[in-house]
């Protein structure tokens, strides 16, 4: 990894202070003897290489010079001034002189970027330690992941078998009521027909000359359960007493009420018996 970014630092150093060199000793070697001209070409180049050589030595023991940065900068500046003079100043291929007058300052460039990959740079075992805690990372995220779709798809299961069933009972239940209803009405129609009520009346109780008792309906709706002590507390009536108590509620008022108001009366007032008993009761005194 460090060859990847050394290499192109040395290499495009090596290139602009070849080229330095030669441009100083073209440009130059017209104006003054050759050897005065070499002498610059290799100050410019021997004092890049040397503030570069000093910044390698300052970053491998881990410290910076503000002053040799800017000194090294300097150089490069120069070598770029040096290269930009003389395409200006060149009769032929100006263009191309002036199109290589960046390299000193690339150079330099890239040896910045190796700098600070330098001082970024992490140790094998730091990377692996890095890639392993991102993928234990991932792993979890995944797994969470999963384990929410799984949980969010046990709950939609279980909310569709909680509605299904709620909406079978609902069908029962109103099939039920539906069917209770329909044998009420027909109850009711057969209570309210007369030839169909004396009917009924002829065998469900005995006759009594001149006189058709009422047919009641049957109770439906809603009871309250009595209580151990209110069974404790209420000892059980005789036949004689239960049909005195059912007389009395039966002729409380004119006319006589019917089987359910006499019923309602009776538990109203605290008395006890059994459904059976009440209405032998009230097939007695009737």
């Amino acid at each position: 990894m460090r060859a990847k970014t050394v290499l192109p630092a040395v290499a495009m150093t090596a290139v602009s202070m070849v080229l330095t060199l030669a441009v100083v000793m073209m440009w130059l070697g017209t104006a003054v003897p050759w050897p005065v001209a070499l002498v610059v070409g290799l100050g410019i180049d021997g004092g890049w290489l040397a503030t570069l050589a000093y910044e390698r030595r300052l970053a491998a023991q881990g410290d910076h010079n503000r002053a040799v940065t800017a000194v090294g900068w300097s150089f490069g500046t120069l070598a770029t001034g040096v290269l930009v003079a003389h395409a200006l100043t060149a009769e032929e291929s100006a263009g191309a002189w002036l199109a290589v007058a960046w390299l000193p300052l690339a150079a330099k460039a890239l040896w910045l970027v190796h700098a600070m990959w330098e001082r970024t740079a992490l140790t094998p075992v730091a990377l692996d330690a890095i890639r392993g805690i991102q993928q234990e990372a991932r792993d979890e995220a995944a797994v969470a992941r999963a384990r929410l779709r799984a949980e969010a798809a046990t709950e939609e299961t279980r909310l569709t078998a909680v509605t299904e069933a709620g909406a079978r009972v609902a069908r029962v239940q109103a099939k039920t009521a539906q069917t209770l209803s329909s044998a009420w009405s027909t109850l009711e129609t057969a209570r309210a027909g007369e030839e169909t009520g004396r009917a009924l009346t002829s065998v469900t109780a005995r006759v009594t000359p001149g006189v058709t008792p009422r047919w009641e309906l049957p109770v439906w709706g809603p009871t309250e359960p009595l209580t151990a002590r209110s069974l404790e507390a209420a000892p059980a009536l005789s036949d004689e007493a239960l049909d005195v108590i059912v007389d009395e509620i039966r002729t409380s008022e004119t006319p006589a009420l019917s089987y359910r108001e006499m019923a309602a009366r009776f538990r109203a007032a605290g008395h006890s018996a059994s459904e059976v008993r009440l209405r032998a009761a009230w097939k007695r005194v009737a």
